[in-house]
């Protein structure tokens, strides 16, 4: 690759066949067949390897008399990137910009500059919007002496406008989050599995909690000002549920509730684990690009690290590029054992419940 000792042509080709955004500005794909240059991640067909050069930016490209994609337009990854950036100032700033507002900033048309901004970021500029005064509340519910102060703040115009955007995504309540999860009632079990003790816990809406060779104390640690107590009967039906998909992570778990909480951006993290398939893992870079972030692989990696549910939300299949398991909070003993699982490797029996 011209110029570009860095990347190792191997390395570019990989990048290309899984379309990855993360290289996008480090190199182009040159097809000397078409005598077109494109992005690495170019949603147009694949061309033979053989047919492939790789060049450090477009003008070696050009130089050689290829010309640019019209369907990636590779010389504007920088002018898309500060497009994207100058968007998100404009949104920070509690204007609420529309589309068209928008758009003119950055001098696109409101169609190209919304799948521009959701190639970049994953979600609409209306939709990053929603989640940002989301994330602004959280946080103001954790400092303010009001939960209709802190809904203010973050610039809702009232409050059931806050409680019709946050259905079904903080598990907790605007004033459970406030106080830390007072006044919640958290039931737990240690049960025998394969994998070793494990600690489930749920509250009335889902499990909250997964763990290894853990015990309650750990349990109060995670959930401070909750009151926690020993599952009983009417938990156990749940519990083997669990159990199930700890033995045999291959199989569909997604009828389990669960009860989160987290930011945001670390829910958006957690809800693109649960989409990768058993079988299959991904690298931190690959998990922040199904996010449309692929330079976010540290923020992401922290998010999977506040993962109070192990095997349900399966952190487990994010591995590093460069090979190998990776760490794991439980040891990187459970996490291998839970991926040859996922290849379908391994038949265990399940342990009897309490």
């Amino acid at each position: 690759m011209t110029n570009e000792s860095n990347i190792h042509a191997n390395e570019a080709w990989a990048a290309v066949m899984r379309r990855d955004r993360s290289f996008d500005g480090r190199f182009v794909t040159g097809v000397l067949t078409t005598g077109i240059y494109c992005r690495p991640s170019c949603a147009a067909r694949h061309p033979l390897r053989e047919n492939v050069r790789f060049f450090a930016s477009g003008e070696e490209a050009r130089a050689i008399g290829l010309r640019a994609c019209k369907r990636c337009m590779p010389d504007d990854v920088a002018r898309d990137e500060a497009a994207v950036m100058a968007a998100i100032d404009a949104i920070k700033s509690g204007d609420k910009p529309t589309l068209e507002e928008l758009a003119k900033i950055t001098d696109y048309s409101p169609s190209h500059f919304q799948r521009v901004f959701k190639r970049a970021t994953g979600l609409s500029p209306a939709a990053y919007a929603r989640a940002l005064r989301e994330e602004r509340a959280k946080d103001a519910l954790v400092e303010a002496d009001r939960v209709t102060d802190a809904i203010y703040d973050a610039g809702y115009e009232a409050p059931s406008r806050f409680y019709e955007a946050m259905e079904g995504k903080m598990g907790m309540s605007a004033s459970d989050w406030k106080n830390g999860g007072a006044g919640r009632v958290i039931h737990y079990a240690i049960i025998a599995t394969t994998l070793g003790d494990m600690l489930v816990a749920a509250s009335e809406k889902g499990v909250c909690c997964l763990s290894f060779n853990e015990g309650e104390g750990d349990l109060r640690a995670r959930f401070p000002n909750a009151e926690v107590s020993l599952g009983g009967d009417e938990f156990r039906e749940l519990f083997e549920q669990v159990v199930q998909a700890v033995e045999r992570p291959d199989q569909d778990f997604s009828h389990i509730p669960l009860d989160v909480k987290g930011t945001a951006f670390q829910q958006r993290c957690w809800q693109a684990l649960r989409e990768i398939p058993a079988g299959e893992t991904r690298s931190y870079g690959e998990q922040a690009a199904m996010l449309g972030n692929p330079k976010a692989s540290r923020a992401v990696g922290s998010a999977n690290g506040a993962n109070n549910i192990a095997v349900l939300i399966p952190c487990h299949r994010v591995v590093p590029a460069s090979g190998g398991v990776g760490g794991y909070a439980y040891g990187p003993e459970i996490k291998a054992e839970l991926l040859k699982r996922e290849g379908g490797q391994g038949d265990a029996d399940e342990p009897e419940l309490f």
